[in-house]
């Protein structure tokens, strides 16, 4: 690969140190936006965050796009193989690809293209996921005019790279757990209409909603989140496979909320139900562990340590020796920020507070 031009090296070198800071996803969106538009010349962009562990999109940030119809695209998403989505470039071991490349230079085979980016305006997408070290932390569109001509490979390969570096900063703003109450542990159920607009909520539905920092909010009347699991509560009533049945989401807080979607009526197009309920230490856990950085290995010997299992059972579960135990371990409480396995349970399992 040819080297890089001084301004693509300067736009990686300014999201490396972006990756070592500790900002939030829209602070860290909008930075990548103003490092990398010069250099992959695009004229839109599309941020998400999604669930680290499904990489379902959760929300959706952009300055430049109307998102009237962004409840189109949702359903696109959802019910449409198309090419270049974003599950097909996470499962393809890349983190950025071209509707240009991917279509062989007919973009126009492309139900997204056709219905959306040409309508629009656009003449080629990039798309990229956020993916590493354990969890899909975020994923982006970027389209060009067509006088612009399609993305050529050096920005492909450019966003490739920018893409690791986004995906450690978007890591980054999941370290730091908040816990709910245990003592208020009641869920929050909204019902939306065929459309996916908002029939109804309860008051701890209303707050919540208020609290789920998204663009899309106001033109899908609820937050991406609770429109991708309703919508694929209706994939799953038409008999199309479902991987995932639940998607994580947090608020500004940063809690975790679990949201799962039933049909009311029985019927795709008919009224859906969306539970969000707090999330428990077990179903944030390993969101927790992957983003401090732990390896596979890492995390898996502190899960077990975190189940109670001393230093010869987790060797003996996992196959290694007594003293390979205790160097993961050594690395786990350095990456957490804890000095003991004590402190490991009360920060993963107890929200911070000391084990009896």
């Amino acid at each position: 690969m040819a080297s890089r031009s001084a301004a693509a090296q300067q736009a990686i070198e300014g999201l490396r140190e972006l990756a070592g800071e500790a900002r939030s996803a829209p602070e860290v969106f909008r930075t990548a936006d103003r490092l990398l538009r010069g250099v992959l010349e695009f004229d839109a962009v599309c941020w998400h965050t999604t669930d680290p562990a499904t990489g379902w999109v959760t929300s959706v940030l952009s300055d430049d796009l109307s998102l009237d119809r962004f409840h189109d695209a949702v359903r696109l998403e959802v019910w449409h193989d198309d090419v270049t989505t974003f599950p097909q470039i996470r499962r393809s071991g890349l983190r950025a690809d071209t509707l240009t490349r991917a279509t062989r230079g007919r973009p126009e085979t492309s139900m997204r293209f056709r219905e959306q980016i040409a309508p629009a305006g656009f003449g080629d997408e990039m798309r990229t996921v956020f993916d590493t070290q354990g969890g899909m932390w975020g994923c982006a569109a970027f389209m060009r005019a067509p006088d612009r001509g399609p993305y050529l490979g050096r920005q492909r390969d450019l966003a490739d790279a920018a893409a690791r570096h986004i995906g450690v900063a978007l890591r980054a703003c999941h370290t730091a757990a908040a816990w709910s109450d245990p003592t208020d542990q009641a869920p929050a159920t909204v019902v939306l209409g065929p459309s996916n607009t908002l029939v109804a909520a309860d008051e701890r539905a209303r707050k919540l909603l208020a609290e789920l920092v998204d663009d899309a909010h106001t033109a899908l009347s609820v937050p991406t989140a609770f429109t991708l699991a309703s919508e694929h509560a209706r994939r799953a009533a038409c008999g199309i496979p479902v991987s995932q049945a639940m998607v994580r989401v947090r608020n500004r807080d940063g809690r975790w909320f679990v949201l799962h979607a039933s049909l009311l009526d029985g019927l795709a197009d008919g009224h859906v139900a969306v539970v969000a309920s707090p999330a428990s230490p077990a179903q944030t856990m390993p969101l927790y562990l992957a983003a401090h950085g732990l390896t596979c290995r890492e995390q898996e010997v502190a899960l077990y340590a975190i189940r109670g299992y001393d230093t010869k059972e987790i060797a003996r579960v996992l196959a290694m020796t007594p003293y390979t135990v205790q160097d993961h371990l050594k690395a786990v409480f350095g990456k957490a920020g804890v000095t003991s396995r004590r402190e490991l349970i009360a920060q993963v399992v107890l929200g911070g507070h000391p084990a009896p």
